[in-house]
């Protein structure tokens, strides 16, 4: 995903990955020198650009999360809790400094929460044991605004708060996403009725590990997931 934005914002890119590299200025390079942040957020800013031209929208996770951390903060300090990869690729702050430059972005990898949310241990004490440990630093810091970086983290919400407080503002970007796509449909006048007939009307697809994904998601939907379908996503 990010070769093709590079590309398509006329920069030629190589990539490459190993367990050992965490950032994304090491996985790319152009003209053999690693990309930075910088470089990356233009790229991306001029494929959107682009797609507006096109009337193709692009909405962003990233970008949603930033915008709403941006509007919330009142001090003008705000925290990033994601995976290594995320934290370490610094695009949140790239994002954020790009919507004002006078936001502090206080970054923390918090690795341990993604086994703790699949193993199910949503409301314990070991989570919030180690959700304590990660988040002290960023309490320290003082932070108003706290971005949940990853996917998994929403679903240990209620501990977060527990640790951080109720005075700090909780960004979750994946909802945000969610309310921009909703307000989209709605505008393109797309929307699902939700009369639909069928009993669920729900397919899952993945592109890896379609039965741990089916357990997983059994453990925290309000309804059965009965079929999750595994595709090759380099057909896309």
């Amino acid at each position: 995903f990010l070769t093709s934005i590079l590309r398509e914002a006329g920069y030629s890119c190589g990539l490459f990955t190993s367990p050992h590299l965490v950032v994304i200025n090491e996985r790319f390079q152009i003209n053999e020198k690693n990309i930075s942040d910088e470089v990356f957020l233009d790229a991306f800013c001029k494929v959107k650009e682009l797609a507006d031209e096109l009337d193709i929208p692009v909405l962003g996770v990233i970008e949603a999360g930033a915008r709403v951390a941006a509007e919330e903060t009142h001090n003008k300090r705000v925290g990033v809790i994601g995976t290594l990869g995320t934290v370490g690729s610094g695009i949140h702050e790239a994002f954020l400094k790009h919507l004002d430059p006078e936001i502090t972005v206080i970054g923390k990898a918090c690795p341990l929460f993604v086994p703790l949310v699949e193993e199910g241990w949503l409301h314990d004490p070991v989570t919030t044991e180690v959700a304590s440990r990660y988040l002290q630093e960023l309490k320290q810091q003082e932070i108003d605004t706290l971005i949940l970086g990853c996917t998994h983290y929403p679903l240990i919400r209620s501990t977060i708060r527990e640790v951080m407080g109720q005075n700090v503002r909780l960004v979750n970007p994946a909802y945000e996403t969610a309310l921009q796509l909703k307000a989209l449909l709605a505008e393109l006048d797309i929307s699902s009725s939700g009369t639909g007939e069928e009993e669920f009307p729900y397919r899952f697809y993945v592109s890896d590990l379609a039965d741990e994904f089916k357990d997983f998601a059994n453990s925290i939907l309000p309804y059965d997931v009965s079929m999750a379908k595994k595709i090759d996503i380099e057909k896309y």
